[in-house]
Formats: structure tokens, C-alpha cells, sequence
């Protein structure tokens, strides 16, 4: 679930920080206004906006446009990515991190356009965020969230190494009012031990 924060920010900066490293099928990198035709025709969906807090819909050029700005504007402790096809070339989706609140932890966000579900592909892209953020930024922990209603996000979440933590209920724009969401913590000790696994397997 992706929640926005424009609040202000801790003094460690993302200004230099490289690209994160391809995954197998995806790569992340910076959204560009040619994006935005793609942007726009798969976020301008109901049910990805519903299972979103800060996404709009319906989202219009102008929302694209938005986006594709703050991902390009240098902030402490934020990244927004555009998700990639590395066959392609093309975007299908975005994945962000961001403090939810003037100095917390940092929250991951994720959404794929309906046609590229059920894939693994954001599962994918997720651990290549969560990479870049631990390896980018002093964050102890991560912090994620997906709807009850949306097992899909749940297993992206769980499959990257999140331990559920509790429920709560937050307001999304895309469903027109509050829902409950189910909570999710990443610390940095068990993705380093995760790490380790994977590459002694």
C-alpha cells in the first residue's frame, strides 16, 4: 500500500544514492514524463486505487504528471521508482519508500497494473526496494501494509521477509473512505540474515 509523506525529513540523503540493481524479470529506475501514457492507463484503475491510501481516482494525466515530479525531486529518505519489464523496457508499475511521519520508519509502497498480477513481479521489485532502502538509508525497520481483502499484497509482503504486526483501520482516497488494513514490520537484522541465506543456498 502506498501512503504518502511530505512531511519533513532526517538529514541522511538519497541525493547520491545509485539506482537499485535489476531483479530477474524487473528493474527499477526513476519514472520520465514519456512514462506517461502508461502511467496513466494503468493506474486509472478502481481496484488498484482501492487497495491504495493516496491514490486517486479516477487518475488523470495531471496525477501522472505529479508523480513523475516527486520521484525527480531529491528528498531524505525517499525513493519512488517506476517498476520496469527488463524486456521492454516498459512501465508497470511504481514501488516507493517514505516515512509516514517526520522522523518514523519508513514505509514501502507498491502497486503493478492490473495486466502484470499474479506473476511475481512485485514480489520481485519489492525485494530490490527493500535492498535499496537498507542498503541506502540508517532505517532499522520497514514497514508495509496491504488491505485484509487483498491476499495478493499479503504474500508479496510476506515472501520479502515482513512479520505481521497487528490491523488498523486507514482512510484510501481510490476506495472512498476508511478500511482496515492489516500492518507488516521488516527489521534490519533479519533482512541482513535473509541475505546471508540466500547467498549461501
Amino acid at each position: 500500500m502506498v501512503v504518502e509523506s511530505d512531511g519533513l525529513l532526517d538529514e541522511s540523503s538519497l541525493v547520491a544514492a545509485p539506482l537499485p540493481l535489476e531483479a530477474v524479470r524487473v528493474r527499477l529506475d526513476k519514472p520520465r514524463p514519456d512514462d506517461l501514457a502508461d502511467l496513466v492507463y494503468l493506474a486509472n484503475n478502481k481496484t488498484v486505487a482501492a487497495n491504495l491510501a493516496a491514490m486517486p481516482h479516477p487518475f488523470v494525466a495531471e496525477d501522472g504528471r505529479q508523480l513523475i515530479a516527486r520521484a525527480n525531486q531529491p528528498r531524505d529518505n525517499y525513493a519512488l521508482f517506476a517498476i520496469r519489464m527488463k524486456s521492454t523496457g516498459r512501465l508497470i508499475g511504481i514501488c516507493k519508500y517514505a516515512p509516514v511521519e517526520p522522523g518514523g520508519p519508513l514505509h514501502v509502497g507498491y502497486w503493478l497494473g492490473e495486466p502484470f498480477w499474479g506473476q511475481g513481479l512485485a514480489t520481485e521489485a519489492v525485494h530490490t526496494l527493500v535492498d535499496h532502502a537498507f542498503t541506502h538509508t540508517n532505517a532499522n525497520e520497514l514497514q508495509g501494509s496491504c488491505r485484509v481483502t487483498n491476499p495478493a499484497s499479503r504474500r508479496v509482503l510476506v515472501k520479502s521477509g515482513f512479520q505481521y504486526r497487528d490491523q488498523a483501520m486507514i482512510r484510501s482516497i481510490g476506495a472512498g473512505g476508511s478500511v482496515p488494513i492489516e500492518r507488516y514490520t521488516l527489521e534490519r537484522a533479519v533482512w541482513g540474515s535473509l541475505k546471508e541465506w540466500g547467498q549461501g543456498r
